[in-house]
């Protein structure tokens, strides 16, 4: 008989004394129901269990996880392997952080059903060089896992091979993206690749490739253990399971929850993060999926859940979930000049739109915020955003244009009223 499913997945032992290690985790029942019951089936079977789960991927994108592994040829003339996108870089998440320092061996175990699932002998955790000491939790997870047989060559005793290794990237943003990553595995520069072809067919050295995020693949353990059905259950219909919301901004408890998709954004910021800093009515807006989503004016967010359908039908996108709460003490347009910096900073300069456009954006922001602006600008703001927005090989043009357009569209009195009077509103 199954023990009674969580109520948490993902941060179920978080809370517990020496979560990270291995004794603590096989306590709570980890290495057991869930990969013991994937190695009990085909992999057929087991991806079918996450198609039935309905789970989409948890880094920003949102593609259903299930069919990306079905994606994956059955018989290859190259090596398959399975790489978990660790890089987390979109500014104002830090949710997988925390599942790599505090419980590594559930994406450990994650990663062990998928790589079955899919047929890869070899895996890779691609972790952002500044979660240093992250990495080495997870390492002496790894070797754990290897000194109980759990990893290597007869894994379980089932004559199935996992190896499994960690990878520090440099901290470079774009290395998020899916091929980017894989050039930055390599060892060359990590700059995103044309697709297709896609990793599926062609991704690391050549070979059928899975890149999942941190909190996709620590989902998997309960999904195979309660069932796909069992999951979908939760959240909402095409968002379904738990998601964790990286809450952050002017809220009176920052942090990390994780809780069903399809909760209300007003809920989420009342109950989980104590409440806007000045209460609901300083509210200003909400940036409900990390600096690359657009901003949420306070109409909407009375309204707004937090699942993929309803923010895209307000106007946004859900992301990696990293929610900013914004109050009214905060300028839009400045805030707009530090994330496109930010963006600036971080385009590798590969197509033209984005190289050019990432710095005109930054310029032209800077300047109205320091009180040059000119009339026009808002147009040619908007000008330029329509020029870079799925113009680019990956997604860092969108995610340097989506802002500014979401913002002047939002809150284009402010901006008026910057070139206009060469000062901030709320001053």
């Amino acid at each position: 008989m199954n023990p009674s499913p969580p109520t948490q997945i993902v941060y179920r032992n978080i809370n517990k004394p020496d979560s990270h290690t291995l004794s603590v985790y096989q306590e709570g029942g980890g290495y057991k129901g869930g990969v013991l019951k994937a190695l009990a089936k085909t992999p057929e079977e087991v991806i079918e269990e996450v198609k039935k789960s309905g789970i989409r991927g948890r880094g920003g994108a949102g593609f259903p996880a299930g069919i990306k592994w079905s994606f994956i040829p059955r018989v290859s003339p190259r090596p398959k392997f399975l790489v978990c996108n660790a890089d987390e870089g979109e500014p104002g998440t830090c949710k997988d952080r925390d599942i790599l320092r505090f419980d590594p061996h559930r994406l450990i175990e994650g990663m062990i059903i998928a790589a079955f699932a899919v047929g890869a002998e070899r895996g890779y955790i691609y972790i952002r060089g500044e979660f240093y000491r992250e990495s080495q939790r997870v390492e002496q997870a790894i070797r754990d896992a290897y000194a109980k047989g759990f990893l290597g060559e007869n894994i379980f005793g089932k004559g199935i091979r996992f190896d499994l290794a960690v990878h520090l990237g440099a901290g470079a943003y774009v290395c998020g993206e899916e091929t980017a990553l894989l050039e930055s595995l390599e060892g060359k520069k990590g700059q995103p690749r044309v697709k297709p072809p896609f990793p599926a067919n062609v991704g690391l050295w050549g070979g059928p490739t899975v890149i999942n995020n941190v909190e996709t693949l620590a989902s998997i353990p309960d999904i195979l253990e309660y069932g796909g059905a069992w999951y979908a259950k939760l959240g909402v219909e095409k968002s379904t399971g738990t998601k964790i919301f990286s809450i952050s901004g002017h809220v009176n408890r920052p942090g990390n929850h994780e809780v069903e998709m399809g909760i209300p954004l007003k809920t989420l910021i009342e109950q989980y993060a104590g409440g806007v800093r000045g209460g609901w009515d300083n509210l200003k807006g909400v940036i409900p999926g990390g600096s690359s989503s657009p901003i949420l004016t306070r109409a909407a967010c009375e309204t707004v859940t937090m699942d993929y359908d309803s923010i895209a039908k307000a106007g946004s996108m859900l992301g990696s979930g990293a929610v900013i709460v914004i109050d009214k003490s905060v300028c839009v347009v400045r805030a707009l000049a530090r994330i496109s910096r930010f963006y600036r900073h971080e385009s590798c300069g590969q197509c033209t739109p984005c190289r050019e456009g990432t710095g005109w954006l930054s310029q032209i922001i800077t300047r109205i915020e320091a009180g040059g602006g000119k009339p026009g600008d808002i147009e040619l703001l908007e000008e330029l955003c329509g020029n870079i927005s799925g113009k680019t090989i990956c997604a860092l043009g969108d995610a340097a244009a989506m802002p500014v357009a979401g913002a002047i569209r939002a809150f284009r009195e402010e901006f008026v009223y910057h070139v206009e009077h060469g000062r901030c509103m709320v001053e």
